[in-house]
């Protein structure tokens, strides 16, 4: 954070509930005006200085409310663990709603700089989040989906040469698949069912070739419309292909899909908190 700081770069990170995190948390629990930061979550800010931190840091509280229950949860753990797990469980009840004895507080506590307003930094955590979670279940799809793991051979030439084609036809498939659905990312393992389950057929006529699909999915209305938004896509481009060269056309339809993408998302614009003047 400190590096961040001096490259004047803004930062969110989640915090570990240490032990000066949970002290804040124990501070925060019991009062009031949480603000809504979306999906359940409600917030509070505050500042907090962790040992090794140089400075006092904007923190934001993030709870929501979580079932339980406490009694039968308390009975079981105090009959397989015996008087140790009295200790854990008086620690677990420290946060707990007296006034709806069946409601606790599920905590996350995030830390930033930026200066936007407390109800919009729910939704900004939240879209960082989605971005990390589908960088890691990307390389999960790839080698369980796809086959991206051990070969069979010690050539490491016909090693290297498999795992480049598979690679590359993941990287197309990804592409043509946030074409058809771009509101949502869609998982090998369901896409390839829906979209590979047609059965084609070219015909001719009047110097036009059309290609004819029939679904053989259940989901017949939800292929449907993935079809016409790849069928978009490829008008797109054949409108423009006589002005491209061949290089320039994998960019154009990139930067179609993306575009297509970025309208699909719902219209969120944080708003920058006003800092106090001096």
């Amino acid at each position: 954070m400190a590096a961040l700081e001096a490259l004047e770069q803004p930062y969110l990170f989640k915090l570990r509930q240490s032990p000066g995190v949970m002290k804040l948390l124990s501070r925060q629990w019991n009062l009031d005006e949480w603000v809504d930061v979306g999906q359940g979550w409600t917030g509070r800010e505050d500042t907090l200085r962790l040992m090794g931190w140089s400075q006092l840091r904007r923190v934001i509280v993030i709870r929501r409310p979580r079932k339980m229950d406490i009694d039968a949860q308390g009975k079981a753990k105090v009959k397989k663990r015996g008087r140790k797990s009295n200790v854990q469980k008086q620690a677990e009840l420290a946060l707990i709603d007296q006034n709806e004895a069946t409601k606790n507080w599920e905590y996350a506590v995030l830390v930033c700089d930026t200066p936007y307003k407390l109800e919009n930094m729910g939704q900004l955590y939240r879209d960082r989040a989605d971005c990390r979670m589908w960088q890691t279940r990307g390389f999960d799809e790839i080698k369980n989906q796809w086959g991206w793991g051990g070969y069979s051979t010690h050539d490491i030439e016909r090693c290297a040469l498999s795992a480049r084609a598979v690679a590359l036809i993941y990287k197309w498939w990804s592409w043509y698949v946030r074409l058809a659905n771009p509101k949502n990312r869609m998982e090998a393992i369901t896409s390839r069912p829906k979209l590979l389950s047609a059965v084609g057929r070219m015909t001719s006529h009047s110097g036009q070739n059309k290609i004819l699909l029939t679904v053989m999915h259940e989901s017949v209305d939800q292929i449907k419309q993935l079809v016409a938004n790849v069928r978009s896509g490829n008008r797109h481009i054949s409108a423009a292909a006589p002005q491209l060269v061949d290089s320039q056309r994998w960019v154009a339809m990139v930067r179609f899909i993306v575009a297509r993408i970025l309208a699909a998302q719902p219209k969120f614009t944080p708003t920058p908190a006003v800092l106090p003047s001096g």
